[in-house]
């Protein structure tokens, strides 16, 4: 048996997904991957081996220029090599007497894995770099005191001690502080967002917790409802079979009696409660309600308030369809609700199938819409507790909740049932 109701108008495209501007995340992405060390480390050394190439140096400087550059592979999987790096180009610095570009560009990028990685305190980096960066530039003042440089004048000794022979330490210092020091800002600003992000979820978790819980009172609420008329229609049943049944005996009487008797008590723990599961609320709620709870044969209802307030939506039934257990119908109805409401307010204007499908045993809910669906990112897009809501009331019938992208698109609530 199939039934179909027909919306009230076509059905609208699915709108096109937003294009993709991950492109910054992408290239975040590929930089914290292990092959992107050794890469840049090959193209530095490579540049390295080229400007050793052109501009010919001493065996100890090539020595240098190689380890520093090449050292830089590691620095994913043992970020202390950077203290190799660093102390290599300082070595070819103190011999040659001239700094290659392929030792500035891999020295900078030592200091900053270290500050990255806090290898150690910045501040003991920073004094450790200055006290070589100073011991490299002794080395350059006492070569320049034996041997000279042309068209300077000879070093004399008092000369050792004037301010502007240890300009190299003052610049290396500078330049060993900004490397360390961003560094250093991006590591703490990581732990940040992490720590941020970790609280988030903690928060986020909290809220579903006490979405599922406050769930769970609301459709405890709904089955005192609906027990508490059943047990009602069994209390007035037995007390009036007392009455209305001629040549009762005496044993039998007694029996009824009891049951009804019973069926009383159990009426006023049921209020007792439904004033534990409603505390907090006003007294006008701690009376059970008089309307009868909603079942699926109120679903053309359902679907005619949704299209009162702007939406379309279509019912179609499939299977033979049998009478379930009120909970059931009642699960079902909710789940419908809820994932109609969800529509309207995440993809106003969308189309929405609500889909029935009776087995054997078994009864699949399936709501569709054709919107925009959830985002690239992975996020459903559908904000609140709706969603925890659905699951809560298939999980009470041991039953599953599926939400996702469509097929076709759009957001897909399905949910089955097992009775």
């Amino acid at each position: 048996m199939t039934r179909t109701i027909t919306p009230d108008r076509p059905a609208a495209a699915p709108a096109a997904p937003p294009p993709d501007r991950g492109l910054r995340r992408r290239l975040r992405h590929w930089a914290t991957a292990p092959s992107y060390a050794w890469l840049t480390a090959a193209g530095l050394t490579l540049f390295a081996v080229v400007e050793l190439v052109l501009v010919p140096g001493s065996a100890i400087t090539a020595f240098g220029v190689v380890v520093c550059t090449a050292s830089l592979a590691l620095r994913a999987t043992w970020p202390a090599v950077g203290f190799l790096t660093v102390g290599a180009a300082l070595l070819s610095f103190a011999t040659d007497g001239n700094m290659a570009y392929a030792t500035i560009a891999g020295s900078l990028i030592g200091c900053y894995t270290l500050g990255r990685h806090r290898v150690q305190h910045p501040a003991i980096l920073v004094l450790a770099g200055s006290l070589a960066a100073l011991t490299v530039n002794l080395v350059h003042i006492d070569r320049w005191a034996r041997d000279g440089s042309p068209g300077l004048p000879a070093l004399q000794g008092t000369d050792r001690f004037s301010l502007g022979l240890y300009a190299e330490t003052l610049v290396l210092t500078v330049m060993i502080l900004g490397a360390v020091s961003t560094g250093d800002a991006v590591r703490a600003r990581e732990e940040t967002r992490h720590t941020r992000a970790a609280a988030q979820s903690r928060l986020l978790e909290m809220e579903r917790r006490q979405a599922a819980e406050a769930e769970r009172a609301a459709i405890a609420r709904e089955l005192h409802d609906m027990i508490a008329h059943s047990v009602s229609v069994i209390a007035v049943r037995a007390e009036s079979a007392t009455y209305t049944t001629p040549d009762l005996s005496p044993p039998a009487r007694d029996a009824f009696q009891e049951i009804a008797g019973t069926a009383r008590s159990s009426m006023a723990e049921l209020r007792r409660l439904l004033g534990v599961l409603r505390t907090g609320d006003d007294d006008t709620s701690r009376a059970p309600l008089t309307a009868p709870q909603p079942s699926l044969a109120g679903l053309d209802d359902l679907l005619g308030q949704h299209r009162a307030v702007g939406g379309t939506a279509e019912l179609r039934i499939s299977g033979e369809r049998v009478p379930l257990p009120a909970s059931w119908e009642l699960s079902a109805y909710r789940i419908v609700q809820e994932a109609l409401t969800n529509t309207r307010r995440h993809a106003p204007g969308a189309h929405s199938v609500v889909e029935l499908h009776y087995r054997p045993r078994l009864l699949t809910v399936r709501v569709s819409d054709d919107g925009q669906g959830p985002d690239p990112s992975g996020s459903t897009g559908r904000a609140g507790h709706g969603l925890v809501g659905m699951a809560e009331r298939a999980s009470l019938l041991g039953g599953a909740l599926t939400t996702g992208r469509g097929p076709s698109g759009g957001f897909l609530v399905e949910a089955e049932l097992p009775w």
